[in-house]
């Protein structure tokens, strides 16, 4: 087929994070390329008139959206998706209307709070309701992902130190903050994937804290996601196995992850995230439609744990869009 990699329109100088996506991009075009498609990789412009020169420039059968950002702004990557689907253009990945429903934190928790789904309390400004003064709250973005902004100080006790941090990550990174509470038990990641016989939970990832001080709060932060020389990258390995460790917890947290899939009607492939409360709930902190792809990455590597190789993953992602 003819695809268009369509990637952000990021600059050279830019953070880690969205250099990243212009990897992933070289990565998923180079595989594509290898098996056997005609392939065009451009940056995406949040403009008509420019989106249909690139279009007609490139005349793709498919295109394989990789656009995690609009305008620097994590929130506004539905762009991409709801302009090809007003042009008819066959896209990979979940739908505008699922991107935009996932696209800020504390929606997706009423949500999946409504609907029954478990995720840890929160509290959002202005007002801050709920906010419980002996309890660790987390400050996360509520509109970008990448864990921006998330390190040790992030995690703080309080109404007070909790309005100081959102103030403060506000004044230096923008955009919006919540709070929400802070659990310190097991992580991990759930991969899903589409596949013609239904949805397929890939072997589950665990997030272990190695060599982590006692009085550290266990959050995969910034430089532990960005900095792959710093102590807390090395100290956070991903790890698999749980299914055969424990099978009623593996059962739990896959069984969680579709219905978060159906709940908000996702498609192609996604990443659904949790903690484990005190006596070992599991709870949903994040569901990331379109995931990164980037081969190193934690997709690639649930994958791989399957058997499946990144560029079979690659082709397999692309097939189900068409």
């Amino acid at each position: 087929m003819r695809v268009l990699v369509l990637h952000s329109d990021v600059a050279p100088n830019s953070s880690p994070d969205e250099l990243d996506t212009l990897l992933t991009a070289k990565a998923v075009a180079n595989a594509l390329e290898e098996r056997g498609h005609e392939i065009e990789q451009r940056a995406f412009i949040a403009e008509p008139a420019a989106l249909d020169s690139i279009l007609a420039d490139a005349r793709p059968d498919i295109v394989f959206n990789l656009v995690e950002s609009v305008f620097g702004q994590g929130d506004l990557a539905c762009l991409s998706a709801s302009m090809l689907e007003r042009r008819r253009v066959p896209v990979t990945g979940a739908s505008a209307v699922a991107l935009a429903s996932l696209a800020n934190k504390p929606h997706t928790k009423r949500i999946l709070h409504a609907c029954g789904l478990p995720t840890p309390e929160w509290a959002e400004p202005p007002h801050w309701e709920g906010l419980v003064e002996d309890r660790p709250y987390v400050v996360k973005s509520a509109n970008e992902d990448a864990s921006l902004g998330l390190d040790d100080d992030s995690v703080v006790v309080g109404s007070g130190r909790v309005r100081a941090r959102a103030a403060q990550c506000m004044a230096r990174h923008g955009g919006a903050w919540f709070a929400e509470a802070y659990l310190a038990g097991r992580e991990f990641n759930i991969s899903l994937l589409e596949e013609a016989a239904g949805l397929r939970v890939l072997p589950i990832a665990e997030i272990q804290f190695e060599n982590w001080a006692s009085d550290r709060p266990r959050v995969v932060g910034y430089a532990a996601k960005w900095d792959s020389c710093s102590p807390d990258s090395s100290g956070t390995p991903r790890v698999f196995g749980i299914e055969k460790q424990t099978p009623p917890l593996a059962r739990s947290l896959a069984e969680f992850s579709c219905a978060a899939w159906r709940l908000f009607s996702l498609s192609g492939y996604a990443r659904v995230d949790f903690r484990l409360a005190a006596e070992g709930a599991p709870m949903i902190l994040e569901i990331n439609p379109n995931p990164c792809l980037e081969p190193e990455a934690g997709f690639a590597a649930a994958a791989a744990e399957a058997g499946i190789s990144f560029s079979e993953l690659v082709e397999r992602i692309l097939n189900l869009g068409a």
